[in-house]
């Protein structure tokens, strides 16, 4: 596996569950269509299937 994956919010914020809010905050992202590139933790790995419906993930 590669040692960064580039994460980008694809889906809007309004609406969600405060713990889903919560998770991509802590991840940065704050607005539509930002992208953040995050270490490949298993961390971060988990914080994406959290909301693996609202982001887009690459490596």
């Amino acid at each position: 596996m590669s040692a960064e994956l580039k994460i980008t919010l694809i889906r809007s914020q309004i609406g969600v569950k405060t713990s889903q809010r919560a998770v991509l905050n802590g991840m940065g992202l704050t607005k539509l269509n930002k992208t953040v590139v995050l270490k490949n933790t298993p961390e971060i790995v988990g914080m994406i299937a959290k909301v693996s419906h609202m982001v887009k993930v690459e490596e």
